[in-house]
């Protein structure tokens, strides 16, 4: 069965961007850089949230070009076409269709998105990794990289590695 990896890149306080939107504070070390080179290796399909994909297409990439040889799913109930035809665009039973996915044969998959898509895959119980690169700022406030999963999830430590410019890198299995 395929592995399902939430990750992303957060404050010590536990934002994945600021008040605004801002993403200032990303240090993209060199090792930052290896590890997600080799974790790219491992995925063949990406799990997008509409405000994700919006902002990954303003900074440039997110289009199904952005990544080639990996299948891109966008979810959202408002969108009524996608916007690339190289993205397929999902618009109900998101854990249904990761259900199907983690049963099909490929590599692992992996989850760019925080707020509402994540939190309906942690309720889902579809998510089988968390990976963190945490950095050494306090944002005090902006996009949360958890919602309430609605339970108690339960963690087994992986990995834990001390990255450049005092950054942590972190990944842990879902127990529960």
């Amino acid at each position: 069965m395929r592995t399902v990896t939430y990750g992303a890149a957060c404050s010590l306080d536990g934002f994945i961007a600021g008040p605004n939107g801002e993403m200032d504070w990303l240090d993209f070390s060199k090792d930052a850089q290896s590890i997600m080179g080799e974790y790219w290796k491992t995925i063949d399909t990406i799990l997008l949230g509409r405000l994700t994909y919006e902002h990954a297409v303003k900074s440039g990439g997110g289009s199904g070009e952005g990544f080639p040889g990996v299948v891109t799913y966008l979810f959202s109930r408002t969108m009524t076409a996608s916007p690339d035809p190289a993205v397929q665009l999902i618009r109900e039973d998101a854990a249904g269709v990761v259900r199907r996915l983690k049963e099909q044969s490929g590599k692992d998959i992996c989850v760019m998105s925080g707020g509402a898509l994540a939190k309906s895959f942690f309720e889902a119980g579809v998510i089988d990794v968390v990976g963190l690169n945490i950095h050494p700022v306090l944002l005090g406030s902006g996009t949360p990289l958890f919602l309430d999963p609605g339970r108690r999830m339960d963690l087994e430590l992986d990995e834990c590695r001390r990255l450049q410019g005092g950054c942590v890198y972190l990944t842990y299995r879902v127990a529960s």
